[in-house]
């Protein structure tokens, strides 16, 4: 079949079908965590420089009207599957409502079946339990921290950004330097050994995210110019992505993949310190988690010389990140069938051709898109929501901005413009009816299996009782470090019937304290025990007989000051 696909795509490019096989291109996407559309210099920034990006966004087709969710785990889930993220799954960044469906098939999956080598550095966000792990969604080699940040609560307790403790392909491998680093070392390690076969990698920074950490050496700059924290440490680690960015694009001409790598920059979400303090923003209102536009327009740049996609023009029509699994399979040869449902458009005519070209396809403009921002358990109608045409933005249901005039979203026209009120209300309700099949669902972690028999799962994954976020500790000194009285469910599946041996922590196993607990509650598939436990020891073990099947798994530790509170971290061993 991939093939036939090869053969279709050398003929409409006029070389023989072989010839074309032998030239598949290389796969490059680059994401970073958190910067905006205004926190390059390219894009009018005055306080950063950033000329690497500058040179990559000269040299590309540039969609200057491209859009994502407004946060981290949402982008990433529509990027990697072409279908809105909570149509996946996926519509916050804790709560167990990060994960993404294992059934969906991602970009890894598509390139691996395609004959490619799949990788991914840094940030997946995505899932980190069987089955929602990279491994286990098409990605050959994994080196990534955990959750959604290095010392959120999934990652290696004690990781800072500086010299942190990583899982390569599962297993735990400590690494000098800093994270950003890290990433781009590793990454151009990998297509160094893998230079001679078509290469699929995401290399995903969780910089600039916060914490803000990053030597003072990028943050002093700033400091001195009269930039204030956390601005000054917010562009330091940009600078420190722009130079890696440089050095990894030079170091692809050097091994003579350059001018046949289709290379992607983007960014997740609007900026989440780029605007504070009199900050930069591009002239658009809003920033990280906001329905308007400086929550989800950043920036996007794809260049490909040997493809005919390069030179520094814009694309103006409106895209999103839902396009570029479409797209990026269209280029490398193996078209998506059109009776897949994506909601993602293919522009690979578009990046090649203006817009006045005879018997082009449908103008990708001419559509409207949705994009969200939930942050909560279970999704609410019209909640931080904005409705997209070329031209319109209705905001939250009832505002109306003409973008051909106002585009930093100051005058709500909607008395004006009635009529396009009800249109973009009627698409938003047909869109609500389209994504909205998961939303009082579960994508659940399984536990037992033969391919994950032991597991360990944190609060950062919780379901939370009240529905409120506050009640989830994601974080290692923001939340976990306090012990908060807080507690919460996972949404799993036993794979197997049996015996099974929790172990309720404080913190992780390989950072272990006491667990000041009289006693310790487990609960899961309608069983329930309880045992007593000593306030000194490391963990509290609960066993249980369960069927297999969906559960929602409970954990609760009385603790010697009577509160109570759930297991932060919970290891889950199939013993029988």
């Amino acid at each position: 079949m991939n093939v036939a696909r090869f053969a279709i795509l050398a003929g409409l490019m006029g070389l023989p079908a072989a010839a074309q096989a032998e030239r598949r291109p290389n796969v490059v996407v680059v994401i970073t965590d958190d910067q905006g559309y205004g926190d390059l210099s390219c894009h009018g920034n005055k306080e950063l420089r950033t000329p690497n990006m500058d040179a990559l966004h000269a040299d590309s087709v540039r969609l200057s009207n491209f859009h994502v969710d407004p946060t981290c785990a949402p982008t990433r889930s529509a990027l990697m599957t072409g279908k809105y993220s909570r149509r996946v799954g996926v519509w916050h960044t804790v709560m167990g409502r990060s994960f993404l469906a294992p059934e969906e098939t991602t970009l890894a999956e598509r390139f691996g079946e395609a004959g490619y080598r799949t990788a991914i550095f840094g940030k997946w966000h995505l899932g980190d339990n069987y089955p929602l792990r990279p491994q286990d969604q098409g990605f050959q080699h994994v080196l990534v921290h955990g959750g959604g940040g290095v010392g959120q609560t999934p990652d290696h307790w004690g990781n800072d950004y500086f010299d942190d403790t990583y899982l390569r392909n599962g297993h735990l491998e400590t690494f000098d330097g800093y994270c950003t680093d890290v990433w781009f070392g590793e990454a151009t390690k990998w297509l160094e050994a893998n230079k001679d076969d078509p290469c699929f990698l995401y290399l995903a920074t969780n910089a600039p995210h916060s914490p803000y950490d990053v030597a003072e050496s990028y943050s002093e700059p700033f400091k001195n110019a009269g930039v204030p924290s956390p601005r000054a440490e917010f562009y330091g680690m940009i600078v420190n992505i722009d130079e890696n960015l440089g050095r990894f694009r030079s170091r692809l001409d050097d091994l003579g993949l350059a001018e046949n790598t289709i290379f992607v920059f983007i960014t997740d979400n609007g900026t989440a310190a780029g605007h504070q303090k009199g900050g930069f923003n591009a002239g658009m209102r809003g920033n990280k988690g906001s329905e308007y536009e400086g929550g989800h327009r950043v920036p996007c740049f794809i260049r490909w010389p040997a493809g005919g996609i390069s030179g520094g023009h814009g694309l103006d029509a409106l895209t999103a990140h839902v396009d570029l699994v479409p797209t990026l399979c269209s280029l490398a040869g193996f078209p998506i069938d059109l009776e897949e449902d994506l909601d993602g458009t293919d522009l690979s005519f578009w990046l090649r051709h203006r817009e006045d070209v005879p018997c082009a396809p449908v103008w990708p403009g001419d559509r409207t898109l949705v994009v969200e921002s939930q942050r909560i358990d279970h999704p609410q109608k019209w909640r931080k929501s904005a409705v997209m045409t070329q031209r319109w933005r209705l905001v939250d249901q009832n505002e109306l901005y003409d973008m051909n005039v106002d585009p930093g979203q100051q005058h709500d026209v909607s008395s004006r413009h009635p009529d396009v009120v009800r249109e973009l209300q009627k698409e938003y309700e047909r869109w609500w009816e389209h994504v909205s099949d998961r939303n009082e669902d579960y994508v659940r972690i399984v536990l037992g299996s033969d391919a994950a028999p032991n597991a360990e799962l944190t609060a950062h994954d919780w379901h939370p009782l009240s529905g409120e976020i506050h009640d989830v500790p994601w974080s290692q000194s923001a939340t976990i470090e306090k012990d908060p009285p807080s507690n919460g469910f996972w949404a799993v599946e036993f794979a197997q019937p049996g015996r099974y041996e929790f172990r309720l922590r404080r913190r992780p196993a390989s950072h272990p304290v006491a667990v000041k607990a009289t006693k310790a509650t487990v609960e899961a598939g309608g069983v329930s025990e309880t045992a007593s436990v000593d306030p000194e020891s490391g963990a509290a073990v609960v066993t249980l007989d369960l069927p297999a099947g969906p559960a929602k798994l409970q954990t609760t530790l009385t603790g010697t000051d009577g509160q109570t509170r759930g297991a932060y971290y919970l290891e889950v061993e199939r013993v029988r």
